[in-house]
C-alpha cells in the first residue's frame, strides 16, 4: 500500500506509467503536443547487448520529438541490408543485396544502442515531467483515474498511458487479459567489435534456428568497427553457448557469419531473451491506453519492438490531440476507441509476419523452404516488389 500523503492529487492531463524506451518518447510526444504529463517509473537498466534498428516512420517521429539530430550523432546509418540464406536447405536463395541509394535515400535506418537512446529521450523530457518512482495504487474512475506512488505522491489524470513492459503492472490493474505464446528458441544479444569496416551493412543469415543478425553500430574508443548481434536459436543451444567463454563465443560467431566482418570480439555483457509473442485482449479500457511491449511483446525479430511501440506513441498523441481540439475528454470512451481501432490491424499484421519468418526457417517441410527461397529470389529480382520492399524498411526480415 501507498504510504499516506497529506497533499492532494496533483492534476494532469496525461499520466506515463513506465520510464523505458517506450514510456520516455510517450511522455515527451505529449509534452511537445502542448499536454501536462507526469511520467512514472525507475530508470531502467538496459539489457546487456541491445541496440534498436530505427527506420523511416520512427526517425520522423523523433524528429517531431526534437531528438533526430541527437540520435543520428550516436547512432550508424544502415545503407545496405543484405540477407544470406545459410538453411542449408536445396532451395536456399542467392544472397539479396538491397542499397539505400536505389530508392533515392541515403539510409533505410539508423541502429543506436538502447542506454544512449534512453538517455538522449530523459534528457529531453523536463525534470517536472518526471517522477522515478513506483505506482503502487490505481483507481480508474469514470471521470479521471488517479495513481498514488511508492513515496507517498497521488496525481490525477484524464488518460492514463500503460508503457510499462511486459509484466505491465497498469495492464493488471486495469484487469486487461493477456496471452502468450513460448517458443522452443532464445535470443542472443551482444555487441562485438571486429577487424574489417562494416561498410553500413547489416547482414542477416537466415539458418534453420532463427535469424543471425549483424547490425552496425559506430566506432567508440580504440575500436573503430563495431556491430551489434542479435541470434535466435534453440533453446540448448542457447544455453551452452551463454556458458561459453569469449573466446570460444566469438569463433562460434566468427564461423556463423562466414567472416564477413573478419575477427570479432566480445564488447560487454550478454543478453539472452526467451522467444515469446505476448497478446492483449484489448489495447485499451476505461481511462488507460496501452503501447509498447505492455500492448504487444515480441521477440528481437523483424526490427518491430521499439518502431511498433514508437508507432503506438504517435498514434496516441496524436487520438488525444484530436479529442482536445474537438473539446472532448482526451481519456474518454470514444478517443480510446478511435486509438484501438488504429493501431489493431498494423499490430496483427506485424504479429503474423514475425510467426511466419520464424516458422520458414523452423519448419522441416520442403514446400516451405521451396516458398522461402522463391520469396527471397522474388526480392532479388523483381523491381516492383524489390523497391516496395525497401521503402517498407524490409520489415520483417531484418532484426531489432
Amino acid at each position: 500500500m501507498a504510504a499516506a500523503s497529506s497533499s492532494p492529487a496533483e492534476p494532469v492531463d496525461v499520466a506515463v506509467v513506465g520510464a523505458g524506451l517506450a514510456g520516455l518518447a510517450a511522455a515527451l510526444g505529449f509534452v511537445r503536443a502542448g499536454f501536462s504529463v507526469i511520467c512514472i517509473g525507475g530508470v531502467e537498466r538496459a539489457p546487456p547487448g541491445r541496440t534498436v534498428a530505427l527506420f523511416g516512420a520512427s526517425l520522423d517521429f523523433l524528429e517531431t520529438l526534437g531528438v533526430l539530430g541527437h540520435v543520428e550523432a550516436a547512432g550508424a546509418a544502415m545503407r545496405t541490408l543484405r540477407i544470406v540464406d545459410a538453411t542449408g536447405s536445396l532451395f536456399a536463395a542467392r544472397p539479396v543485396t538491397f542499397r539505400a541509394s536505389e530508392i533515392g535515400r541515403d539510409a533505410f535506418g539508423l541502429n543506436v544502442e538502447n542506454a544512449v537512446l534512453a538517455v538522449i529521450l530523459s534528457e529531453a523530457l523536463p525534470t517536472v515531467a518526471r517522477w522515478t518512482t513506483e505506482v503502487v495504487d490505481f483507481d480508474f474512475g469514470a471521470d479521471g483515474a488517479t495513481l498514488k506512488t511508492a513515496d507517498g505522491r497521488s496525481l490525477s489524470a484524464k488518460l492514463v498511458v500503460g508503457a510499462d513492459g511486459r509484466a505491465s503492472p497498469t495492464r493488471k490493474a486495469a484487469g486487461i487479459d493477456m496471452s502468450q505464446t513460448r517458443f522452443g528458441q532464445s535470443a542472443l544479444t551482444l555487441l562485438l567489435r571486429h577487424s574489417r569496416g562494416h561498410e553500413d551493412a547489416s547482414t542477416e543469415f537466415h539458418t534453420r534456428e532463427g535469424p543471425f543478425t549483424l547490425v552496425p553500430l559506430p566506432g567508440a574508443g580504440n575500436a573503430p568497427h563495431r556491430s551489434s548481434l542479435v541470434w535466435l536459436m534453440r533453446n540448448a543451444n542457447a544455453e551452452r553457448r551463454r556458458r561459453l567463454d569469449d573466446a570460444a563465443l566469438a569463433a562460434e560467431i566468427r564461423e556463423q557469419s562466414r567472416a564477413i566482418l573478419g575477427e570479432v570480439e566480445i564488447e560487454g555483457g550478454r543478453g539472452l531473451f526467451p522467444m515469446t509473442v505476448q497478446r492483449v485482449a484489448q489495447l485499451t479500457t476505461r481511462r488507460v491506453a496501452l503501447v509498447g511491449d505492455a500492448a504487444h511483446a515480441f521477440p528481437p525479430i523483424g526490427a518491430q519492438g521499439l518502431n511498433l511501440g514508437l508507432r503506438d506513441v504517435k498514434a496516441i498523441v496524436a487520438t488525444a490531440t484530436h479529442a482536445r481540439d474537438e473539446g472532448a475528454d482526451i481519456g474518454g470512451d470514444a478517443a480510446l476507441r478511435g486509438y484501438a481501432a488504429a493501431r489493431r490491424p498494423d499490430i496483427a499484421m506485424r504479429t503474423l509476419a514475425i510467426g511466419a519468418v520464424n516458422l520458414s526457417l523452423l519448419a522441416p517441410f520442403a514446400p516451405v523452404h521451396a516458398a522461402r527461397g522463391f520469396g527471397l529470389a522474388a526480392l532479388a529480382h523483381l523491381a516492383p516488389l524489390r523497391r516496395a520492399a525497401m521503402r517498407e524498411g524490409l520489415n520483417p526480415f531484418l532484426a531489432s
